[in-house]
């Protein structure tokens, strides 16, 4: 598997990275393992997690980081591994929170249970809005010059506390972030497109796009309300039940008969046909969907596949 480095890092990645929300919510124990073995044997080696997933089972999170943490113990792999985790996310034990006591004890937290010393990619995961910028950039600061982050990312910030992230830490020389983790995909094009696609040129960042097959939608298992039941995800993705929706995963059923293939790689593909993506993350509970994953980048979508998929996620029209 070829790799590609992480802009502004010296990380090596696969095009694919991997995430980690299912583990400890829809994968136990010994389904992690089985699914994280398959991944890497395939080349890849970028897993993306968080401090609070699955916060909605426990009511605090933590099972997945750690799973990965006993995983990467058993495999004795972590030198092998590019791992990203978050911090800042609410549970019910506490709100959004990016103040420097919350990253300063989360961070040992996360390092514990992935039984690591240090993290590759350390996001913000969300914006509380109302922490001073600088005290967030100072915690990282604290935290890299530590080893125990090697470097910090953005997902869920408004483009002007981004920007503005940038500034300070242009004025007082504290750590910038590399990679941007947004909402995109065929059925989630605007916020991505409109607002974020020229802050990750202007600040050469690596793009890690979330939900990427929108909450499992353009695998297109889901075509009707009947069919929502088919998974604890379901109910996600009632909001793409419409002509356009329908029309998109139309489009996808045509390229993927084209190509051999299944709907779900041809919507990975669309988004690593895009100079601005790096390494679309995406979760997968089986053997079956990881090979959805494992060929996305080897299809090379063409300019009529492009124009059709373009057109009729942005038209609703086939």
């Amino acid at each position: 598997m070829e790799k590609i480095t992480i802009k502004n890092t010296d990380l090596e990645i696969a095009p694919i990275n991997f995430g980690g929300n299912v583990f400890g919510w829809t994968l136990d124990e010994k389904e992690s393992f089985d699914i994280l073995d398959a991944f890497v044997a395939e080349g890849f080696n970028f897993i993306d997690t968080a401090d609070t997933y699955s916060w909605w089972v426990n009511g605090v999170g933590g099972q997945s980081e750690t799973i990965i943490g006993k995983w990467m113990k058993n495999r004795n792999n972590r030198k092998k591994m590019v791992i990203a985790t978050k911090v800042g996310s609410e549970t019910k034990e506490h709100g959004v929170d990016i103040s420097k006591r919350h990253i300063l004890k989360s961070v040992e937290e996360s390092l514990q249970r992935l039984g690591t010393d240090y993290i590759d990619l350390y996001y913000t995961h969300f914006d509380d809005k109302i922490t001073p910028i600088e005290e967030t950039l100072s915690a990282y600061d604290e935290i890299i010059k530590a080893g125990k982050v090697r470097y910090i990312a953005a997902s869920n910030l408004s483009p002007e506390r981004l920007i503005a992230s940038f500034e300070v830490a242009e004025k007082n020389n504290l750590p910038k972030y590399v990679a941007l983790q947004p909402h995109y995909n065929l059925m989630e094009r605007n916020s991505f497109e409109n607002d974020y696609a020229p802050l990750v040129e202007r600040y050469n960042l690596s793009t890690f796009p979330y939900w990427s097959l929108a909450a499992g939608f353009l695998t297109g298992k889901y075509r009707s309300e009947a069919d929502l039941s088919k998974s604890a995800r379901g109910e996600g993705v009632r909001k793409y039940l419409n002509a356009t929706g329908l029309n998109v995963l139309t489009a996808l059923d045509k390229i993927a008969l084209k190509h051999q293939t299944q709907s779900a790689t041809i919507a990975l593909a669309w988004l690593l046909a895009n100079p601005l993506i790096t390494a679309p993350i995406v979760s997968a509970t089986s053997k079956n969907q990881l090979k959805t994953l494992f060929d996305a980048p080897k299809i090379s979508l063409d300019h009529d596949d492009l124009t059709l998929l373009n057109e009729v996620s942005q038209s609703g029209i086939l």
